[in-house]
């Protein structure tokens, strides 16, 4: 599913150029669950950028579900990652004043996915995630696990391969952190290849891969 070889990523700030991968080999295979773990600045976060289409890497091959993304536009970038990955992050991006519905809804409205197979797939995904009856509440109204049940709601819609997820407990306390990644052990034993992003090693116990980043190379 993901096949990174040698990748470098090089960010030019002024006179200085700041080495953020030196060099990363990671092949992660369909239905695998990975987390990557690493400090502050070890290079995490831009390795989830890269492997989530949202940069590309300075040097290196990067292939996702058997596609080389080094010489696709913008537009094309932007059609790949709708199709081929459900994105997670820490701080939820819910549009605030559009219900949980609506949230969870955006994806395929952009897919062109018509009416009634929309309202289908939404309300499905929702009772999946627990909150059948929360479908109607805006983010203020719900509580930050819910917020989060509503990320991941959205993140599936697609059916996606892969589901990236950027410290996906980071803004949850331990009980809703916990109940999060339960729920995603429940998709990854449905056959969903999850790629989880974290400083927390706790995370590390759910999963079956640990990855760990350091300095912009992999560890271990």
């Amino acid at each position: 599913m993901i096949k990174l070889e040698n990748i470098r990523k090089v960010y030019s700030t002024g006179k200085v150029d700041v080495e953020a991968l030196r060099g990363v080999n990671l092949h992660i295979k369909k239905g695998d669950f990975v987390t990557v773990i690493g400090p502050s600045g070890s290079g995490k976060s831009t390795l989830m950028h890269i492997m989530g289409c949202l940069d590309k890497p300075t040097a290196g091959r990067y292939q996702l579900n058997g596609q080389n993304i080094q010489h696709l536009n913008d537009n094309q970038l932007s059609e790949l990652r709708n199709r081929e990955i459900g994105f997670v992050f820490q701080n939820f991006n819910l549009l605030p004043y559009a219900s949980a519905y609506e949230n969870v809804e955006m994806p395929l409205l952009f897919a062109g996915v018509g009416g009634k197979k929309r309202k289908e797939k939404v309300e499905s995904i929702l009772k999946k995630v627990g909150l059948a009856d929360r479908m109607d509440h805006r983010p203020n109204e719900l509580s930050g696990g819910q917020k989060q049940r509503v990320a991941i709601a959205r993140a599936l819609v697609n059916d996606p391969n892969i589901i990236l997820a950027d410290e996906p407990t980071g803004n949850l306390d331990s009980t809703s952190g916990r109940e999060i990644m339960e729920l995603f052990v429940s998709l990854w034993e449905e056959g969903h290849t999850i790629v989880m992003i974290t400083h927390d090693p706790r995370a590390k116990d759910y999963t079956e891969k640990v990855v760990t980043i350091i300095d912009g190379l992999i560890e271990s």
